[in-house]
Order: structure tokens, then sequence, then C-alpha cells
């Protein structure tokens, strides 16, 4: 009975301090936390393997809060443990009971959701836009598998949240995957925001739900300590079996538990002040005496301590040139011919860095032989390091934030147009610094005959925005790469891997002629000049690089003087490009494959805050295209040709 009189003990100090920090912020979901009050003590005072003094030890259990807004809970389960906090590693402290009552505040490690750049290490992903914690999870599991770390994987999951598809997703991966050592917890407290969530998210359907997932879903009372702690102990037993199918909990909980004046439709983000905070602390304060008569003074709670780690495997060798790549794979015949895709590129990369960089790991939906990502995925030795995702774009991009995590570097590939349903995840994914390369193929109207749902044209302009921004590294919050022929998409490849942040590359359907060589060297916010012209400048991206390259050639035909630019790269080297345009007497003209927004729009910005008297026009795509035999009848459609561009140059410079 004593171990229960002290879980509910702290349970209820838990409570108190959700309600007060809550109150001293005022905002905040005190209601969902106190819901969580018990798991919370039986997950971080008994059961989790972990270190408050190493919250981030790579062996470590760990807790993915997916039902972000329960956050204040595990804040005070923190600050009671004095777990170490700190933005910066090398000088963290811990927390203090003072500390609680800065939830929210500016300079607070305790943000209003969680977030482990912020300074609170115990988490590993941002969260709070609901859905994506499970999916966390299983990258989180698989890095694991792939190390050797025998560690579990919580992960707690809102009832009223579990209808988002991408839970859905998630549970379907992991029994697919059977990775046991992840463990869904679904608090069902039976209240979202707006009311009671639907029957369809009660216990007893989810446990339905769970068995045709091929889960054993383990229905408890959660606010019962024995019980809570003998599903916890089951699921350990299950990781450790083989064979075994995943488990699930399902804890029927009280949403504001422990004080009834705060239970019921109402409370949801809603923090009490004033009569209403004393009544509910008073009501736990009577609480404590009905369940807590046996508590003695003995009673007391052993965190268990987390393994040493394992040596990871060291890289082999360094990463070979394009040209050696191909030798080794017996492609030299091809590289004869002098054009290749920038889609093949990105796979015959991401083989040729599988054993210099075995940190590198890939991730594709359903897309591998399209992307070319099945490159990589074919070679026996690195086949373990590939995850084939399926049709769950979702799942994939919130995955590869956990792998990230685990200290994998992510490739996460499908086509462009499919990475728009996770907008949402790769934000949180940045939100969290998460280590992503995010790889869109077939994007732009060059993919023809697919027709306009298959072609990625907003993308530009979305991931454009996040190199408008800094993150948390004082980094632009996402690099946007473009690379125009077979060696640039090699090569930038590399260089997503080597750099420490968030990278977007578009990558193309058609076979395009090489315009670089091995030895040309490609930064992150770089450009190359291509051609040196004196009259007007010419800045293309990606496959319109080679309709501009025809253009100039037209252009000399006419007497004028185009300076080329390949700006391979969203941010660029704005004060060098603007010298450029200086030089060209101030005229410049964008040239891309997709909507507007994106390169045209970021030199609009940098003229504009130059004060530069500057004329640019901007070519992109400006309806919607429908599909066509060939990549040249779409650029005709869409009025980028090379002929077009020429009229727009001499439009531009007045020249009849």
């Amino acid at each position: 009975m004593s171990f229960e009189a002290a879980v509910h003990a702290q349970a209820i100090d838990l409570c108190k301090m959700s309600l007060e920090m809550t109150a001293a912020s005022g905002s905040g979901h005190p209601t969902t936390a106190m819901s969580l009050s018990h798991i919370t003590t039986v997950l971080l005072f008994h059961t989790m393997r972990w270190s408050p003094e190493y919250p981030d030890y790579p062996t470590s259990d760990r807790l993915v809060l997916s039902a972000g807004h329960a956050v204040p809970v595990v804040y005070a389960a923190a600050c009671k443990l004095g777990v170490m906090v700190g933005r910066d590693p090398e000088n963290r402290r811990p927390l203090t009971l003072d500390d609680a009552m800065t939830l929210r505040d500016q300079d607070s490690e305790l943000d209003g959701h969680p977030n482990p750049m912020e300074g609170f290490p115990f988490f590993d992903a941002a969260t709070g836009s609901l859905g994506q914690g499970l999916s966390v999870a299983c990258g989180l599991a698989e890095a694991d598998a792939l190390d050797g770390r025998d560690r579990m994987i919580y992960c707690i999951i809102g009832d009223g949240e579990s209808r988002e598809g991408q839970v859905a997703e998630a549970l379907d991966y992991m029994v697919e995957r059977r990775l046991t050592s992840v463990l869904p917890i679904f608090n069902c407290n039976g209240y979202g925001q707006a009311g009671r969530v639907s029957d369809q998210q009660s216990p007893e359907r989810l446990e339905a739900k769970l068995r045709v997932f091929w889960l054993e879903g383990m229905v408890i009372d959660g606010h019962d300590p024995s019980a809570i702690q003998a599903a916890f102990e089951k699921s350990r037993e299950v990781a450790g079996s083989q064979g075994a199918a995943p488990m699930a909990i399902i804890a029927k909980t009280v949403k504001g538990w422990g004080a009834p004046s705060m239970q019921g439709n109402g409370w949801h983000g809603k923090p009490a002040s004033n009569q209403a905070l004393e009544r509910a602390k008073a009501e736990l304060d009577e609480r404590r005496g009905e369940l807590t008569s046996a508590l003695s003074s003995a009673d007391s709670f052993a965190i268990q301590p987390p393994p040493e780690p394992q040596p990871l495997p060291a890289g082999q060798g360094e990463v070979p040139s394009m040209d050696q790549a191909m030798k080794q794979l017996d492609m030299d015949s091809l590289r004869q011919t002098a054009s290749l895709a920038t889609r093949k590129a990105y796979g015959l990369a991401l083989r040729a860095m599988g054993a210099p960089m075995p940190e590198v790991v890939v991730l594709d939906a359903d897309v591998s032989n399209s992307t070319f990502a099945e490159t990589f995925a074919k070679d026996p030795n690195f086949a373990s390091r590939f995850f084939e995702c399926k049709i769950a774009e979702q799942h994939m991009l919130s995955m590869a934030v956990g792998l990230s995590a685990a200290g994998k570097i992510p490739f996460s590939s499908s086509f462009a147009k499919f990475l728009t349903r996770a907008y949402d995840q790769i934000e949180m994914a940045i939100n969290s610094g998460a280590n992503l390369k995010i790889v869109g193929s077939h994007s732009g109207v060059t993919l023809a005959a697919d027709g306009p749902s298959q072609m990625g044209l907003p993308d530009v302009s979305w991931f454009r925005s996040f190199t408008t921004m800094k993150d948390h590294r004082g980094n632009p919050g996402c690099y946007v790469l473009q690379p125009s022929d077979a060696y640039s998409a090699y090569a930038l490849t590399q260089v997503m891997a080597e750099y420490e942040g968030c990278c977007y590359m578009r990558t193309q359907r058609p076979d395009v002629e090489f315009l670089y060589s091995s030895d040309d060297v490609f930064n992150l916010g770089g450009f190359e000049v291509l051609n040196e012209g004196r009259d007007i400048v010419i800045c293309a991206s990606g496959y319109m690089v080679h309709e501009a390259n025809k253009a100039v050639e037209l252009l000399d035909k006419a007497a004028i003087q185009a300076t080329l630019v390949d700006m391979y790269s969203l941010p660029f080297d704005t004060d060098k490009l603007l010298d450029l345009i200086s030089a060209n007497g101030g005229f410049v003209i964008s040239l891309e494959d997709n909507y507007g927004g994106a390169l045209g729009s970021a030199i609009a910005e940098a003229i504009a805050d130059s004060g530069d008297g500057f004329t640019l026009k901007q070519m992109h795509v400006r309806h919607i295209p429908s599909s066509a035999r060939t990549a040249e009848e779409l650029i005709v459609q869409c009025g980028l040709t090379a002929e077009d561009l020429v009229n727009s140059v001499k439009e531009v410079l007045q020249v009849v």
C-alpha cells in the first residue's frame, strides 16, 4: 500500500504545482496536466531509466509528449527532481521549485509547449501540433535498433488527438516493423477543447481499433498506481520478447483529477485563479488525506540509471567524387553520355556517403524507384539504414525528427508535391532543431505527362519563407537548394549531410546535360556565374538554367551580352548578386519553373532592401498547368522557353 500512497502524494503535488504554474503564467492547460499526474509520477520517479543530471543521455529511456499541452505536469516533476536545463549544453543548471513559476516567461526554459531548443533537453522534439509524437517515437526506436540500444520510448497521446490520421500511420508502421520498445499511452480523459471527445475515441473503441492494428491494447485506470506500474512492467517484458507484437496502454483518466470543481467541460486551456485556484488546491489536499494515510516517511522512489553507451561504428574512407562513384557502379558508359537527371545523382550520392558517413539514414514514401533513394537501399551494407514509410509522408517526416534526435542524419524523399501534406511536420522539425534533409523529386512543370497533381509548384515559396528567418543556432531556418545538373546535385547532397540544420533540395525527372564537373565546389548560400555579360543578369534555378543557357546564345546573336547566374541556393550572397546586377546596368530577370513568391521574390526583396533603382522582371509559372507529353511542351505552355526569355530581355532593355 505504501507504493500507492507515495505515488498519490507525488501526483497531488504535481497537480498543485500545475495549477500554480499556469495561474502564474496566466495561460496553460492545468486540467490535462492533472489527468496525467499519476502516469507522470510512475514514469519519471520510478519506471524510466534516466538521469535528471543528464536528461539527454544517449541510453536513457525517452518520453515523447505528443499531447504537448499537458507539459506543465512534466515541468513540475522536473523542478522537483532538479533536472538539468539550459540552451548551452556546457552551461546547464538544475531546475528549482521557483523555476516552476516562470512557465511561459520569455526567458524561461519552460516553454508553453515542449521544445528542447528552448533549453529543456529532456524532450527530443517540439510538440504541440497534435498527432506527431508517435512518429517521432518510431524514429527514436529505429535509431536504437541500428545502434544496439536497449531503451524504452514512451509516448503520451491524447484521446481526441488519436483521431489525427498520422497516429494511424505511426501505429501501422509500429506493427509492420515490430517496434516493441515504443509504448503508446493513450490518455483517455474524455474531453477535448470544445467538449467531449467522440465516442470513436472512447477507451472501448480505441482498444478495438488497436486490435485491428494487431496491437495489444491494455486498458487501465490511469490514476491507479499499481495498475500503471504493472502495465509498464509488462511493456518492458514485451519489448524484450522475440517476435512479440507491440502493445499500447489505454489509460482512463479524469481531466482535472483531484479537483471536482475543475472537472467537466469548459476548463480546457483555462488556468484557475483567485478563489477557483484556492478551492482546487483545497480539494487536492482533501484527496491527499483520503489517499495517503498509509504513507510512511521511509517511502521513496528510486530512478533507475541508464546503461553505459556502446561505441558506434566509425566511417570508412572518404566520399568519392561523382566520377569515381559512377565507375564503382559500372556507370562509366552512362557518364560518357554527359547527361543525367538530378534525382539519379541524388541516389548516387546517398550510396557514395553510405560507408564514410554511417550516421546517414534514408527514408522514402513508396516512390524510392522514382526519387532514386533505392540506390542506397539496394546496397546490402546499407539496407538496414533505409526506412520504407510507404504512403505516409507526415509520419515519414516526424519519424526523421526522432532519428535526428538519436544522432542520425536523415534524408527523407518523396515527390515535391506530396511533401506539401507534411508542411506542418516540417515546421515542427525546424522548431525542434532537427537535422533534417528533405528532397522533393519530380518538382516543377517538367514532370509533364503526369500533370499538376504530381508537380511540386508552390514548394519553393513555402520553404523559402524559412530562409528569411533564423533558427535556434542563428542560421537560416532552412536552405533551399535547386541543382541544375547531376554534378551539382551530387555535390549538394554531400553538403547537406555535412551541415547541421534543415535543408530542402529539389530534383527533377528529366535527364539534363552536364554543366559542371567533379572539380566544381558548391556551398550553402552560394551561386555560380555561368556566363559573364554586361547588359543584363539572368538568374535561373534548376532545370531552367538549361533554358536560360539557350537564351544566352540567342541573345549573343542579337548583340546582347547577358550574365547567366545559376541560383542554386536560397538564401544567397545578396551583396555579391547586387554587385553583379549593378555591373549589368541594373537589369535582372529571374526564371523558375514553379509558382511565384520564390526566387524572383527573394531577388526583389534584396533589391528593395538595398534601395538600388534596379529593374527586375520575374518569369515563373502563372497558371495551373495541364499535362503534356514532354517537358518541352510544358515549358512552352507556361511561357518559359528560351525564346520567351529573349523577348523578356528585349522588353526590359527596350530593344526592338
